[in-house]
């Protein structure tokens, strides 16, 4: 127990059990990384995965690993929830079951509760209060928008709001509702169609990145697909005018920002979602957390790009392993 105490201090993380406040106090130079292992093969999550089971480069040059947990760390939570017309009745049964759902994170663990269209909007700060983030999603459940959906801005927004969590140790994550139809941005529209959206009142695909990237904010999703996101889908992407506007203005799409901050998408449908968000914060829950110490000499501001894989020996013993984790990180110093 002693050694494991000058361990934990050594590294700059305070364990609850010598500590009450915070539960977990990570140091400002550590860099780090939330990651996910599963067999490219099955799919399943591989766990019980140890420090030296991983390898670690930030520009191609090895780093050590100074800190690795796993379902230790704090969560601090965004739900991000769309309220387009072919999503938004998700909300209701998604609000009765959440209070359950709910139960599957720590005490320690907070949230926040966001909803977007055209604008974001926060109708719940971070809290660790569950009835607080019940209620808040039965507000939202309650909400009516004829507007269009901007993904970008939703994402900016909700990542924007994960660095104001209570806890600056905490693992900052979006959890986001959606059926991956967006709106093509407000640039477009307004010269194509007239639309009265302000000019440069959005962020775009490239802003709510780096919005991600500086913040260390996963993106972790339940993808909710009807009828009507099916016709959506189709008009947006068959119609020639629609597909000019989302490769000159990317919309935002739920898969390359999971995929670009290590993050998951689960499918999900209006009778189970209260199920699947259960699963996925389970599954958010026992990620690994692994810091490092950069010895690599960037100026403050550059991107730096992380590649965590893991070793030889654990690919022979598991077969092909997906490793899901950040892309990389800017230099703050």
């Amino acid at each position: 127990m002693l050694r494991n105490a000058l361990l934990f201090l050594l590294l700059g993380v305070i364990p609850h059990s010598l500590a009450q406040d915070p539960v977990f106090k990570v140091t400002t130079d550590l860099v780090v990384v939330d990651a996910q292992v599963v067999s490219k093969k099955t799919g399943r999550t591989i766990g019980a995965l140890k420090r030296e089971d991983f390898e670690l480069y930030e520009d191609g040059v090895k780093q050590d690993i100074a800190f690795f947990s796993q379902n230790e760390l704090p969560l601090s939570i965004v739900f991000l929830f769309d309220l387009t017309d072919s999503v938004r009745p998700v909300l209701k049964p998604l609000a009765a079951g959440a209070l359950e759902a709910l139960q599957h994170l720590k005490p320690e663990d907070e949230t926040a509760v966001m909803v977007y269209a055209a604008s974001a909007q926060l109708l719940q700060g971070f809290t660790t209060g569950r009835p607080a983030t019940v209620s808040a999603i039965e507000k939202a459940s309650e909400m009516q928008s004829d507007e269009p959906a901007f993904f970008n801005e939703g994402v900016f927004q909700a990542a924007a709001q994960s660095t104001k969590a209570t806890n600056p140790s905490s693992r900052r994550v979006i959890v986001w509702l959606t059926d991956n139809v967006p709106n093509v941005p407000s640039e477009f529209m307004r010269k194509h169609f007239g639309k009265s959206v302000p000019a440069g009142s959005l962020h775009t695909e490239s802003d709510a990145f780096q919005q991600l990237f500086e913040s260390g904010t996963v993106v972790s999703a339940l993808l909710e697909r009807s009828a009507m996101s099916d016709v959506f889908i189709v008009a947006l992407t068959k119609n020639p005018l629609f597909a000019l506007g989302r490769k000159h203005h990317p919309p935002g799409d739920v898969y390359k920002y999971a995929s670009e901050t290590g993050g998951l998408v689960m499918k999900s449908s209006k009778e189970d979602v209260a199920t699947k968000l259960a699963q996925l914060i389970d599954q958010i829950r026992t990620r690994y957390s692994l810091g490092y110490r950069s010895t690599v000499e960037h100026p403050a501001g550059q991107f730096c790009e992380i590649k965590l894989k893991v070793a030889t020996a654990v690919e022979k013993r598991e077969g092909q392993a997906v490793v899901k984790a950040k892309r990389g990180y800017y230099r703050k110093s």
